[in-house]
C-alpha cells in the first residue's frame, strides 16, 4: 500500500492554535486534527497546504514554515503527514470536513481527542514551546 502524503497547518492566531473536529461520517469522525488534507500531483506540500485550508475553511493563511513530519500506520493505509507552522489574521468560522472547530492553547491539545497522527505534532509543539519557556 502506498504512503499517502497529508498537509496539516499548526495555524495561529494570538496564543492559540486552531485544531478541527471530524466530522461523525467521515474517517475518524469524532476525532479533533490540525487542518489540511492530501497532497494532489503536481502541487508542492505548501501549495497543497493553501488550496486545503481555503477549500476546508476558507481560510488564508501566511505559511511561517516547514515544522514536524510523521508517517502514521492507520487501518486502511499509511500517511505521512507534514506539518507546517501558519498564521491568519481571519476567524475560521465553518468547515466541510469538521463540525466543530477550536482556538485552543498549545499546553492543552493532549487534553483532546486527537486523531492518532496528529499527537505526534502536538506532542513536539507542547516540548518545543516548553524548550522557549
Amino acid at each position: 500500500m502506498d504512503l499517502i502524503k497529508v498537509v496539516c497547518g499548526i495555524i495561529f492566531k494570538d496564543d492559540l492554535v486552531l485544531i478541527c473536529r471530524r466530522k461523525p461520517e467521515k474517517s475518524l469522525g469524532g476525532y479533533w486534527e490540525f487542518p489540511g488534507g492530501k497532497v494532489e500531483d503536481g502541487e508542492s506540500n505548501e501549495e497543497s497546504l493553501l488550496r486545503e485550508l481555503i477549500e476546508e475553511l476558507n481560510l488564508k493563511v501566511k505559511i511561517k514554515q516547514h515544522f514536524f513530519d510523521t508517517v502514521h500506520q492507520y487501518d486502511n493505509g499509511a500517511i505521512e503527514l507534514i506539518s507546517f507552522i501558519c498564521e491568519t489574521e481571519n476567524i475560521a468560522s465553518e468547515s466541510t470536513d469538521h463540525d466543530q472547530l477550536e482556538w485552543v492553547k498549545v499546553s492543552d491539545l493532549l487534553d483532546w481527542k486527537l486523531a492518532p497522527a496528529d499527537i505526534p505534532i502536538a506532542e513536539e509543539l507542547i516540548e518545543e514551546l516548553k524548550a522557549r519557556d
